[in-house]
């Protein structure tokens, strides 16, 4: 795979998949934290006050495509950051130069800040002697023109807490620090079966490492499906960041993962609990524009041709997104944004 070695793009450099063909994702680089942020008590991190949240300072860099960028995508929108926090989308295609920027084509943007062609010239802004993968989302911060953190779980936290004064009042944590501190352990808890898992199924290169992440991803399914039988939400009574983590995951599952990655033991639409919450959480206000499935197709099927050689764009199952669910029977409600006065 691809990616900067001391500031120079080199595309024979990064193995993804250990020597038993098991996936390994990489760490990521930048890890500041903006003043005023939650920082969550596993991170071994603090906030920096070199990096003030301010209205119009900072800039996303995203994907639609990418899961990890969409959570950023997801919490700017339900918290209502739009007019504080800038966006600029890459090409859903990714190939041999990273993620480029092609304005022409719908539903991409320029980029809105430094006007590249291509994301890695931001890294190197960045840091001139940058080893790194080149990955979205990537927090901007335009003063100091510099990345702030490149690390999705890191940002999201970000933009629920740092910048809470300047959206609309919603909130995507519980009040109270047990609830916080049950939010960080259930993202953790789905993202090693779930939202890396479909990836270590995908990318395995050996039959055992291959069953060994089929067997996490649907064991978690199943279990997560229990879990929502009875309640609305994965945390408390709202919807939280624990949602958002595994929403952008289930959203491209039945599209994606389950034909792209071999994921194909089962649809999420044919899951009693998964399925009706996966679509009360589609439905959620600012949630569904976020949404570019064709963006997300176009990225799996023809940016990994260890995968799929021929480039051919599944179509997938017709999913009905708006169908009826009884998800508001169950106990919580949506975050809603206050009404005008």
């Amino acid at each position: 795979m691809n990616q900067l070695v001391d500031g120079e793009w080199r595309t024979d450099t990064y193995e993804s998949t250990d020597e038993d063909g098991a996936f390994r994702r990489g760490e990521t680089t930048f890890r500041d934290w903006v003043a005023g942020s939650d920082v969550p008590g596993h991170v071994d991190a603090e906030p920096n006050d070199r990096f003030q949240p301010e209205t119009g300072r900072y800039h996303l860099y995203v994907s639609y495509a990418c899961p990890w960028a969409h959570r950023t995508l997801l919490a700017r929108s339900l918290l209502g950051l739009e007019d504080a926090i800038g966006v600029s989308v890459v090409d859903p295609w990714r190939g041999e130069d990273g993620w480029q920027f092609t304005p022409e084509k719908a539903g991409c943007s320029p980029d809105r800040v430094q006007d590249g062609d291509y994301l890695r010239e931001l890294y190197v802004e960045a840091d001139p002697d940058a080893t790194c993968r080149v990955t979205v989302p990537v927090l901007w911060d335009t003063e100091e023109d510099t990345i702030v953190n490149n690390e999705s779980r890191e940002i999201l936290r970000m933009l629920t807490t740092a910048f809470d004064d300047l959206g609309n009042d919603v909130s995507l944590l519980p009040d109270d620090e047990a609830g916080v501190e049950r939010v960080d352990e259930v993202v953790t808890e789905i993202y090693e079966p779930i939202n890396n898992g479909v990836y270590r199924a995908g990318f395995a290169k050996s039959q055992a490492a291959y069953d060994d992440a089929i067997d996490d991803l649907f064991g978690a399914l199943d279990r997560w499906n229990d879990h929502l039988a009875d309640n609305r939400y994965l945390v408390g009574d709202s919807l939280t960041e624990a949602d958002i983590c595994l929403f952008t995951t289930l959203v491209r599952f039945d599209q994606v993962y389950h034909t792209h990655f071999m994921c194909d033991r089962r649809f999420i639409h044919q899951y009693e609990h998964l399925w009706p919450y996966l679509r009360d959480l589609y439905g959620t206000p600012g949630l569904t524009e976020t949404v570019n499935m064709d963006h997300i197709q176009e990225h799996y099927f023809t940016t990994h041709p260890d995968v799929t050689p021929s480039g051919i764009i599944s179509r997938g199952p017709d999913l009905d997104w708006e169908a009826p669910h009884d998800r508001d029977r169950l106990t919580g409600s949506p975050p809603m944004p206050p009404a005008d006065d």
